[in-house]
């Protein structure tokens, strides 16, 4: 029970090939498109901020929806149904000589937002106990996809130009399609709706979910600086006599020092109970750096600078996801994941749309001073926040027929020492509990729920 057993290991590899190859199309546009798309048709600064972020809009819109369809037809069909529209948007792209087409491309690329199916399939294929594990490989996938894309990409562009990228984008999503139909397997059981989709009811109450929202806005503001700061920093390094082939040469050391930074951040932080505090730390970095890039005078102040970003950057990605699964109510991780997941990609629509609006009005040097400014803002906000304590998600069937039923076990349910918080939920017949792992009997809980007595 301690170790993924073979159909669970299956899942994790082929679903974090699925997601990082799709991810690593949308990426690799980030280091090139404000360098090669100035021969394009329509060029300025505001449609580059544009066409780089455009795809977060549709990926916001249609997050949620396209997990619900999946719970509908299945996760496979809806998988294969937005790869192919990726597929699409690649080609459209790929043959445009417009930066207006190159945008509706993007917009079709992300609307293929397969994620919450991806994440949904990989919680219907494994267990309880073995569901972190995995969802950590995928999550693991997403930030190897992106440092992958910061080098592939402008040595790509460099031999075969910007169509290039984007036909190699499609290539990499009919692959994803071939492994969605050939090794992803097919899943014989659902697992909780609740915890792993969005459930209409119960969104409105996670907006108005003061410490959710704390971290939707956190990460929406987070995806935002890095959508910006791509708009002005592959045009601010070409000023520094670097060819656009040679800009992975900062990206790949920068990015690897910034992993072996944020890893003791991260441990010391969960070690000392400090998570808050580094939280903190995290978000001043980043308005540092952007404050460091706008006043840069020299290559190795902005180099100094992306450091201290993606330090931050990397810190906070793994720890907000984190967060919300243990501030999430228990029953509603799904519907407040699908939150977060639109606001991230939102965050990138917003980043790209107001890095292009400051590049064409002001300067791409302003584009950092009014990132810094967003940092400030977010460290107000994040001041407040509170971390709640580490707790263990469980889900049990029960077989209760009345609220009043439902009232009562969940009651005794709560009186067990450990629980944290109990949902009974009578149109699934289950019962989803935070429990403290240390205090908790498991086998004591479900001797309760088993008993059928309330």
């Amino acid at each position: 029970m301690d170790q993924l057993n073979a159909i669970e290991k299956r899942a994790a590899l082929a679903l974090a090939l699925v997601f990082s190859t799709r991810m690593l199309g949308l990426f690799m546009l980030l280091p090139v498109f404000a360098l090669y798309g100035t021969d394009l048709t329509g060029y300025s600064p505001l449609w580059i901020g544009l066409a780089i972020g455009a795809y977060g809009l549709t990926q916001a819109i249609l997050q949620i929806p396209f997990g619900w369809l999946s719970d509908r037809i299945g996760r496979h069909k809806v998988m294969l149904l937005g790869l192919a529209l990726f597929v699409l948007g690649s080609v459209v792209a790929a043959l445009a000589d417009s930066v207006y087409l190159v945008t509706l491309g993007r917009i079709l690329q992300g609307a293929g937002a397969i994620a919450g199916a991806v994440l949904a399939l990989a919680a219907d294929l494994t267990r309880d106990e073995q569901r972190p594990k995995v969802m950590a490989i995928i999550g693991a996938s997403i930030g190897l996809s992106f440092a992958l894309a910061m080098i592939l990409g402008p040595l790509l562009a460099k031999w075969a130009g910007l169509s290039g990228v984007f036909w190699f984008t499609a290539v990499l999503a009919c692959c994803a399609m071939l492994i969605v139909a050939l090794l992803v397997p097919k899943s014989v059981s659902k697992a909780p709706a609740a915890e792993t989709l969005a459930v209409p009811a119960t969104l409105l109450n996670m907006l108005k979910h003061r410490q959710l929202l704390q971290l939707d806005i956190g990460v929406l503001l987070l995806h935002l600086m890095l959508t910006a700061m791509f708009v002005a920093l592959p045009v601010l390094l070409s000023q520094y006599q670097l060819s656009a082939d040679q800009h992975w040469q900062v990206y790949l050391p920068v990015l690897l020092l910034s992993f072996v930074l944020m890893v003791p951040m991260m441990i010391i932080a969960m070690r000392r109970e400090q998570e808050k505090g580094y939280f903190l730390v995290a978000i001043c970095l980043l308005t540092i750096a952007m404050l460091l890039a706008f006043i840069a005078t020299g290559f190795w102040w902005l180099v100094v600078a992306l450091l201290l970003f993606f330090t931050g950057f990397n810190f906070l990605e793994a720890s907000l996801p984190a967060m919300v699964s243990r501030v999430a109510p228990a029953g509603q991780r799904g519907s407040a994941m699908g939150i977060y997941s639109s606001s991230q990609f939102f965050g990138a629509f917003a980043g790209g749309l107001i890095g292009g609006l400051v590049a064409q009005h002001f300067s791409y040097t302003m584009v950092f001073a009014v990132m810094a400014a967003i940092g400030l803002i977010w460290l107000l906000i994040a001041r407040t926040m509170r971390v709640p304590a580490r707790a263990q998600r469980l889900s049990l069937a029960v077989q209760v027929k009345s609220e009043q039923e439902a009232s009562l076990m969940a009651g005794r349910l709560a009186e067990l020492s450990g629980v944290q918080e109990v949902t009974i939920l009578l149109a699934e017949q289950r019962c989803y509990l935070k429990v403290s792992s240390q205090q908790f009997d498991l086998a004591q809980a479900r001797s309760l729920v088993g008993s059928g007595q309330p």
